[in-house]
């Protein structure tokens, strides 16, 4: 029996900070604006289309996105608010998708595979879609494909607030006009290579053959070969099934001494913070556990702005854990979880906004990764450690 004809929509939602900003404020409609750091320090985040005109990318450093628009209007941004209309259109997709991935914080992949037996997959998308402008007032383009790949280049091609349907079959032509750095993993040094190659566009890429684009390329060019044919079998991972980070100490004698609790919360938040970093993730959901020397268990969770930031994870642990802990009374096991995942860190440390915090987190990560998680505490857990040992 045949395999069903995959179908895969990819979902991004139109310069979403922005997008966020001119809800709240009509008043920027149709200006140039920029969400990001500071005019001297920090990236752009994200940017209107009249911004985009001038050259302004994602990512470039803020002093040459002002320089090359300097009548930008420039924010800083409301995280806040980014959080709050990711969960809504997630909410919304969650509520119709047979299965679904979110890939960041503004971006979906939806499995339809199958569902063609159904209902007509192309219009149920576009239903969808409509459904998310309609109750959040977003811009959202969509593609559709018979893999993820083309469905997020077909995406690209959309844009803005368009959709693209690439039919099974149609992969390799509809790639073929394109620029070879459409590709992931294309960057400026491998699209010149490929240019010295008389390589531009990706249907030149099947010019030649596979063991040619492999000897001048090594594994790489078997992969492009590869792609240039729309091949890919990235499977879409189903969000709801998202894994979670999670840290728990059963004590070896209770404890009831709130300070000697917090400081062991603080160490957990460090752990499963610095996993966090290092899986290039972002967390949207923390939770405490404390379990009593009865085995009597209690949690409680509370949804945050998306973040990878210890300092913010410790601040809401505490909370939770206050919340929760029956004063004075003696503590069995504790243990806090980190969920509601989103691969976006990149976008964790634009939010966040803090450069040199962010270069600190980086210099003790890297010194964990070489040394050991433990090699680096914060100083309220070595003096807590310290005094024990006194």
């Amino acid at each position: 029996m045949p395999s069903p004809q995959r179908y895969i929509a990819h979902f991004d939602l139109d310069s979403f900070f922005v997008s966020v900003e001119l809800l709240n404020n009509p008043e920027l409609m149709g200006k140039a604006v920029i969400v990001g750091g500071s005019k001297d320090r920090g990236v752009v985040t994200t940017c209107s289309y009249e911004a985009r005109k001038f050259g302004v990318k994602s990512a470039m450093p803020m002093k040459k996105a002002m320089q090359l628009c300097p009548h930008a209007i420039l924010l800083r941004g409301t995280r806040g608010q980014y959080s709050k209309y990711s969960r809504w259109v997630t909410d919304i997709i969650a509520s119709k998708a047979p299965l679904f991935e979110k890939a960041s914080i503004d971006e979906f992949y939806i499995d339809l595979t199958g569902m063609d037996k159904y209902f007509d997959v192309l219009e149920w998308t576009k239903e969808l879609r409509n459904k998310i402008i309609d109750e959040t007032k977003l811009p959202i383009s969509f593609g559709l494909a018979s893999n993820k790949m083309i469905a997020k280049i077909a995406t690209d091609e959309a844009k803005p607030n368009g959709f693209l349907f690439v039919q099974p079959g149609m992969e390799k032509e509809f790639l073929s006009t394109l620029p070879v750095n459409k590709f992931s993993g294309v960057g400026a040094s491998t699209f010149a290579k490929l240019k010295s190659m008389n390589i531009h566009l990706i249907g030149d890429i099947l010019k030649h053959s596979e063991t040619y684009l492999e000897k001048e390329l090594g594994k790489w060019g078997a992969d492009l070969y590869r792609k240039a044919q729309g091949i890919s079998y990235s499977i879409v991972n189903n969000y709801r099934e998202a894994k979670s980070i999670s840290n728990e100490n059963t004590f070896h004698e209770n404890i009831s001494d709130e300070e000697t609790l917090l400081t062991e919360l603080v160490k957990q938040i460090e752990r499963v913070g610095f996993e966090l970093r290092q899986d290039k993730m972002l967390t949207g959901c923390i939770a405490v556990k404390i379990r009593y020397p009865d085995f009597e268990t209690t949690s409680k969770q509370t949804t945050i702005d998306y973040t990878f930031s210890d300092d913010i994870l410790i601040k809401e642990a505490k909370i939770l854990f206050k919340k929760l802990w029956r004063k004075s009374q003696s503590v069995r096991l504790l243990g806090v979880r980190l969920s509601e995942l989103t691969n976006d860190s990149f976008q964790g440390s634009l939010f966040d906004d803090h450069t040199e915090k962010n270069k600190l987190y980086k210099a003790i990560d890297d010194v964990k990764t070489r040394f050991g998680k433990s090699t680096l505490q914060k100083a309220v857990t070595v003096k807590k450690n310290e005094k024990h040992e006194e």
